[in-house]
């Protein structure tokens, strides 16, 4: 629970039918079926159940009821996946799986999924996973959880079950990796897929009519996909582009831009001077929080002062929030940046935030 690997999102559906309404089952009852039921299918079948058609744009097919047949529940083999915030830990992955084959996209691959979170730190596993990798105790699939992503992953389902043996970059697999690419690509474009903005904004601007301020920005989204998938390029064949998007005036080409340049890390070194003075001049102090996180990941410059200052300034709970997992990510990652937040400067509407008391436990020292 919490990450989208096949042990997160995968689980055994089991149906119950009572008499009267076995007739509307495509297959026959005691049997079982491999074709993939996601969790938008439940509520077209419950409306297919009642004898309603599915409405236009509602996600989601039936899987029981009328005009549903066992031939066609057998050539469902698709699945979306998607992870964001969970409670105060922000990341953001998609995933397509296809028969035996599962594509992860990590948009943000510095967030290395052992990043702190207070709810799964209470429990002894977590905590002793922690203190063994801080030892240098584990092996390098143990370790992982602890350590950056590939912004692309591919594995075989049926070899690999806990995914261990990223395929992506294997010449063999490149025909499946940029299929299952595609159309994952196709499918955020086509919803669209809100969280190309960062949250915060989205509470403040979509959340009255989230699926209108979808499509009115459908053509935005896209542009800011695209610009998120420069990271899947050599750093030569992307750097005009990334450069292109950091002069951006739109605030949200310019944030995805700075965290290429945090996927790229020192590779993309060329653009420290420029991200040092949006850490200072940006208009979003999200983007100077994103800028100084590329700083602080290539080392190039102590982060502490620009996070800590737009944390101060925020007045947004979900604002800060985003700020402090950038702070966590600083805090936790190899180089250990040392914060000291003091409590007093932070805006009353942020406290109001419990995920932001939760962040501030922790840097306060009071982890478990």
């Amino acid at each position: 629970k919490g990450y989208i690997n096949e042990m997160g999102v995968h689980v055994p559906l089991v149906v119950h039918i009572p008499d009267d309404y076995r007739h509307l089952a495509p297959v026959e009852v005691g049997s079982t079926n491999d074709a993939f039921v996601s969790f938008v299918d439940f509520g077209a079948t419950v409306l297919n159940l009642a004898g309603i058609k599915t409405p236009k744009g509602m996600d989601g097919e039936p899987f029981l009821g009328k005009g549903v047949v066992e031939k066609d529940l057998e050539q469902r083999n698709e699945t979306f996946s998607y992870a964001d915030r969970f409670d105060e830990k922000y990341d953001m992955v998609r995933a397509v799986r296809k028969g035996k084959f599962k594509y992860t996209r990590n948009y943000q691959p510095f967030n290395f999924d052992g990043l702190m979170n207070n709810y799964r730190y209470k429990q002894l596993g977590y905590q002793q996973w922690r203190d063994l990798y801080e030892a240098n105790k584990l092996n390098p699939g143990q370790a992982r959880f602890f350590e950056p992503k590939q912004p692309e992953e591919l594995y075989d389902l049926e070899a690999d079950p806990y995914e261990t043996n990223n395929l992506a970059n294997k010449e063999e697999y490149q025909n499946i990796l940029k299929e299952l690419r595609t159309n994952l690509n196709r499918r955020v474009s086509k919803m669209p897929d809100l969280s190309f903005y960062p949250e915060f904004y989205l509470i403040n601007n979509a959340f009255d009519n989230p699926v209108a301020f979808g499509q009115k920005h459908k053509k935005d989204i896209k542009r800011y996909i695209e610009i998120s998938n420069l990271m899947l390029l050599d750093f030569d064949k992307a750097k005009t582009k990334l450069a292109k998007g950091l002069h951006s005036s739109d605030p949200w080409e310019r944030y995805w831009a700075l965290i290429n340049c945090s996927a790229f890390g020192m590779e993309a070194q060329e653009f420290a001077e420029q991200a040092a003075e949006m850490a200072i001049h940006d208009s979003e102090l999200i983007n100077k929080v994103r800028a100084a996180e590329f700083l602080g990941l290539i080392r190039f410059q102590n982060p502490v002062k620009v996070m800590t200052k737009a944390l101060y300034n925020s007045k947004d709970g979900a604002e800060a929030l985003l700020i402090l997992n950038s702070i966590v990510l600083m805090k936790d990652c190899q180089h250990a940046y040392d914060f000291n937040i003091d409590k007093s400067q932070l805006h009353n509407k942020v406290l109001q935030e419990p995920e932001v008391l939760r962040r501030l436990e922790y840097l306060s020292g009071n982890d478990l």
